[in-house]
């Protein structure tokens, strides 16, 4: 028999205070764990956010050695639970921070990384003048009651690829954290977006947006068919939902959509 997981997506509001910001982690990650919950997935940024995206960011930046992570990695094993978070990482250039994903496992250890690629150089931002985008490399995955995840990073969203990618690495879920900005349509790109890569690739999406004058919110989890599991609109909270590797493959029989397929990913030089 395959083993299903359970999930939690948490949408809150990060701010400039990471002692506050670690508080309010806190305390969704042990509600989220009291609901049966073996993976909670936290927003984009969530160690670190203020409105205006400026030098504050490199100033609040840590090693994935250093205190919050250290603080995250505690958490996971006090809990003894999965946590991804998006933290602000120091980078080798000067000025510059990566924009990064950490997937810590239920005795704290860090399982798997991911630095975000596709930088929001869009809708007037200019994310790329204190980003340094993470290289181009293997995707790595982690692993929860016989399902495969595989991270990803706000506007990726935008970029179908990044998460076939995903698929083609054995992901059967794609873990979505996000500062989504809000704007004209924007919550409607962020719904549609969601469902179109669980429909197209026929896996789990767990979406974890901020909310706020930061986020859209919207945060969701999403099956294979992409029915939506359980949601969030415009306020902090957190929801959970039962995964099955089951759901996968009778999904992929009804549309075998990855087996039918042309058309393999092959990166751009």
């Amino acid at each position: 028999m395959s083993t299903a997981a359970t999930v939690a997506v948490v949408q809150f509001a990060p701010g400039a205070d990471k002692a506050e910001n670690l508080d309010a982690i806190t305390g969704y990650t042990r509600a989220a764990r009291a609901d049966g919950a073996e993976l909670v997935v936290f927003p984009e940024y969530a160690m670190f956010t203020v409105p205006t995206m400026d030098d504050r960011f490199v100033a609040a930046a840590e090693s994935l050695d250093g205190p919050f992570v250290s603080a995250l990695r505690d958490l996971a094993r006090r809990e003894s639970v999965a946590i991804v978070c998006g933290i602000n990482e120091t980078a080798d250039t000067a000025g510059k921070i990566h924009n990064t994903l950490l997937a810590i496992d239920a005795g704290g250890k860090v399982t798997a990384s991911y630095r975000k690629l596709h930088l929001y150089d869009a809708f007037g931002y200019t994310e790329s003048s204190l980003v340094q985008p993470g290289p181009v490399a293997a995707p790595e995955t982690f692993g929860i009651g016989g399902l495969t995840f595989g991270l990803q990073t706000c506007y990726d969203l935008r970029f179908p690829e990044v998460t076939r990618r995903l698929v083609d690495a054995g992901a059967d879920a794609v873990v979505i954290p996000a500062e989504w900005v809000p704007g004209p349509l924007k919550e409607d790109h962020w719904t549609t977006l969601v469902r179109a890569r669980a429909i197209e690739n026929t896996v789990y999406v767990l979406a974890a947006d901020q909310c706020g004058s930061a986020g859209a919110g919207n945060s969701m989890i999403v099956d294979p068919m992409g029915v939506v599991l359980a949601s969030i609109g415009e306020e902090s909270g957190h929801v959970h939902a039962s995964l099955n590797p089951d759901r996968i493959e009778r999904v992929r029989r009804k549309n075998p959509a990855l087996a039918l397929r042309r058309f393999t990913v092959v990166e751009r030089g």
